[in-house]
């Protein structure tokens, strides 16, 4: 039996990367997975970056689990809140929220005008905007209403995306802001919620083969490179941990949870971690 069946889940951002990952993993793992995300974004069309909501549920599915799309963008409460009704009314509890719609990328690696290594006094307002609406703002909202539903059954895990950057700086000062107010949404949301069993934690993938990852491979060393999948795996152990709020208000690394759960990428591979000095 999975680990997960009888459970229900929501990963925002779920049309491509590691949100897409996130989601199969859940599904993977037996669990009811609702996925959001932007699939018509002109924005997102133009990138000409693969993935929508429909490929990742038909993807879920092929694994034997059960997806349900949301076409929503976290830029517009009425549309996140809606998202959270239909789940109320459909599935009357929600276990599980994943963070992990971003919109920071935007606009930074266009091949006309490559902004992300600016230094701060010449980044584009934009990105920063982009980063905190899509990105810390999105799962501020996000948790307030999963919160709310979580309550009820006395227990959940939240699980905020985030990275190294949080804790070294790495090029791009509105990322790297960005990053460090995302482990402390996890640290402080997690310290009000101790009481109620609901779990926050951040998490921190590896070098993770999203569609803009490959597209310069080249220039990434790729040897210890994670599917975006892998990611969902360890959420999905997360989940199932039965001292999973001892770690929360923590910092979590996807590669440090499969080797102490024993799980390994869909490849067979196991990823080493990524520590704050090796991260790129």
């Amino acid at each position: 039996m999975k680990k997960l069946n009888g459970k229900f889940a929501l990963v925002t951002g779920a049309s491509r990367g590691v949100g897409r990952g996130i989601a199969l993993g859940l599904g993977e793992a037996g669990a009811t997975v609702y996925i959001t995300g932007r699939s018509s974004d002109d924005s997102l069309q133009a990138e000409a970056l693969s993935g929508n909501l429909q490929d990742t549920a038909r993807q879920i599915e092929a694994l034997g689990g059960t997806a349900i799309c949301i076409l929503c963008d976290h830029r517009n409460d009425a549309e996140t809140k809606a998202v959270f009704e239909q789940i109320a009314q459909q599935a009357g509890r929600l276990d599980i929220l994943v963070n992990a719609a971003w919109a920071g990328y935007e606009q930074v690696f266009s091949p006309d005008d490559f902004t992300w290594a600016n230094k701060f006094w010449e980044q584009p307002i934009t990105t920063w905007d982009a980063m905190f609406q899509v990105g810390l703002r999105s799962s501020f909202v996000a948790s307030q209403y999963a919160a709310r539903m979580m309550l009820k059954a006395n227990s959940g895990l939240i699980v905020n995306v985030s990275y190294w950057a949080a804790q070294r700086y790495m090029g791009n000062v509105p990322y790297g802001v960005n990053k460090a107010a995302m482990d402390r949404l996890t640290k402080d949301c997690a310290l009000e919620l101790q009481e109620h069993q609901i779990a926050v934690v951040s998490l921190y993938p590896g070098l993770v083969r999203t569609e803009r990852v490959l597209r310069g491979a080249e220039f990434f060393d790729m040897s210890n490179s994670e599917s975006e999948q892998f990611s969902g795996r360890a959420v999905a152990a997360l989940a199932t941990d039965p001292g999973l709020m001892q770690r929360s208000g923590t910092v979590q690394v996807s590669a440090q949870l499969a080797e102490e759960f024993g799980f390994v990428d869909i490849d067979g591979y196991s990823p080493k971690p990524l520590t704050k000095e090796s991260a790129i």
